[in-house]
């Protein structure tokens, strides 16, 4: 899952009446998160079963979530990279974000919930280096471990302990490319170039042919499916392109609507439905970003509630299996149960871990400018200083 969702400063690009961009994104991804927990809610039941939708509709939208997710992300990391060009304060920047949380519930998954639960006894289980390689492995991203040894091995689903992670070296190798696109210039001068990066990575998912149902052709790469990562990849340049033409590129809501519509078209025509997943990561890439930049007003104060979207996806699955584990077998029962819980989770590690962790960007802030280089408003009053501050500028 696409997951920075620190409130960045986005670029404001929407009129007055909607909320901040940022205010916009957080609810979306919350919304998405909330979506991907009511699809695993049926494979977790019935592993024959991989969404909420028959499956003759050949429709996910959890899948359709990730989408927005990872073009989302695309977008807030280049602005990221747009505010503060500096390849180690971005890289230290990106490292606060994703992996306090992503340790928190590793740890937690293997030190509490599998003693807990695995039908090993206690000396096997802690000393399988399969354990510790679950930590080891996670925590590092590449290759992902799923498996902790007999750890809901009796559950319908046994064959992760957390599903949801499998996103999270693909958000990471998207982080790489904005790096790789800043230092090379396709962020800046160059960015005509993006469009031939999108439209190489269109052609080569077009080759892979990954879908929900199917993570591609190609195999993987230290754990990671190749097909599934050049498919969100699609995506997430989509978010680039996006935020580099943000004066360009209008961000209409007739347009979102029309994309997903003509998407939901070409999947139900037989003759049109191949080119369904060619259309899927436009549709929900161009619509999260347009929606996020014409969010209700009204509902701006409540987003301190919707910041822990992050900590939710990365919480719903154990959770889910831990629900799964007590007894559950019935997928709407699953989903009515583990949605207030996934989200407490994340509301939690929002307060306890990522607010905390955040906090330490102030030592990432940018070097002042020299006293020439500063106008006299700044040098004498500091009022200017401490707009960009409170900005986040």
């Amino acid at each position: 899952m696409p997951v920075d969702n620190s409130a960045e400063r986005t670029q404001e690009i929407r009129p007055v009446k909607y909320a901040k961009a940022e205010t916009g994104f957080a609810w979306l991804r919350l919304i998405g998160a909330s979506m991907v927990v009511v699809e695993h809610s049926f494979p977790l039941v019935d592993p024959q079963r991989l969404t909420i939708l028959p499956a003759s509709w050949d429709l996910s939208p959890g899948y359709f979530a990730l989408m927005g997710f990872f073009a989302m992300s695309g977008f807030q990391i280049t602005d990221s990279w747009a505010r503060d060009a500096s390849w180690w304060r971005y890289a230290a920047k990106r490292v606060l974000r994703i992996w306090p949380p992503l340790l928190v519930v590793v740890m937690f998954t293997a030190f509490v919930i599998g003693p807990l639960v695995t039908v090993l006894d206690a000396s096997e289980y802690w000393t399988d280096t399969a354990t510790w390689g679950y930590v080891v492995h996670n925590a590092a991203l590449y290759p992902l471990q799923h498996l902790l040894p007999g750890v809901f091995a009796e559950n319908p689903y046994p064959w992760s302990a957390n599903g949801s992670l499998w996103t999270l070296p693909m958000e990471t190798t998207g982080y790489a490319l904005v790096l790789v696109a800043g230092l090379t210039g396709l962020l800046g001068r160059a960015r005509a170039g993006l469009f031939a990066l999108l439209a190489g990575i269109v052609v080569l998912d077009g080759f892979l042919g990954a879908t929900y149902t199917f993570q591609g052709r190609g195999g993987s790469l230290l754990s990671v499916p190749v097909g599934a990562m050049v498919a969100f990849g699609v995506a997430f340049v989509i978010g680039m392109v996006m935020h580099r033409y943000h004066g360009t590129i209008p961000l209409s809501r007739a347009a979102a609507y029309a994309g997903v519509a003509v998407y939901l078209v070409v999947n139900f025509v037989p003759v049109l439905q191949p080119c369904a997943r060619i259309v899927l990561p436009f549709a929900a890439g161009y619509g999260a970003i347009v929606w996020a930049h014409h969010w209700p007003r009204r509902l701006a104060r409540y987003d301190k509630w919707v910041y822990g979207s992050y900590g939710m996806y990365i919480w719903a699955m154990p959770v889910q299996q831990l629900i799964v584990f007590a007894g559950v077998r019935n997928s709407y029962l699953l989903m009515a149960l583990a949605l207030p819980l996934a989200y407490a989770c994340g509301l939690l590690s929002w307060q306890l871990v990522e607010i905390p962790t955040q906090r330490l960007r102030v030592y990432l802030r940018p070097q002042p400018k020299s006293p020439r280089n500063v106008r006299p408003r700044d040098s004498v009053s500091g009022r200017g200083a401490h707009r960009r501050e409170r900005t986040g500028v």
